[in-house]
């Protein structure tokens, strides 16, 4: 996996999770988060990678943060539950937001082929889904620098 360093993004400091503070987001979505993100998010919520360009097609975007369990009403388009309401109309059933672009776009989990290893998808702004990769293990591997 690349070397990723994590910092601030949403926040001046760091919000770390407790493990049990994903399972009502579980719970309520019906899935069960890949084990490699609950490990990332629980420290990184919030958070942008670097190196954060990930490939898609035959072009590049950037991965600019990980949406946050933590909600807060002023950091609120941050939040992955609010994503998940905001995309939820207008996606197939199946795809779940964890991180969003610099240009507002979402990375998402797809579980639609697999309960167990959702691919990763990204859903730009007129709601078009495009695959980025077979996994979020895959995901941080493949980030690179511009």
């Amino acid at each position: 996996m690349a070397d990723i360093r994590w910092e601030n993004f949403v926040w001046k400091d760091s919000r770390p999770l407790s493990p049990s503070e994903l399972e009502p987001l579980e719970k309520t979505w019906g899935i069960t988060l890949p084990e490699e993100y609950k490990r990332v998010i629980v420290s990184h919520q919030g958070q942008a990678p670097c190196p954060c360009v990930f490939r898609v097609g035959r072009g590049a975007n950037v991965f600019a943060v990980l949406l946050t369990i933590t909600h807060e009403a002023e950091r609120a388009s941050y939040s992955i539950r609010e994503s998940y309401n905001l995309l939820r109309p207008h996606v197939a059933p199946g795809l779940y937001p964890f991180g969003k672009t610099s240009g507002g776009e979402y990375l998402c989990f797809d579980y639609n082929n697999s309960s167990s290893t959702p691919g990763v998808v990204l859903v730009t702004v007129d709601m078009t889904v495009h695959p980025v990769a077979r996994s979020f293990e895959e995901l941080l591997a493949g980030l690179h620098d511009d």
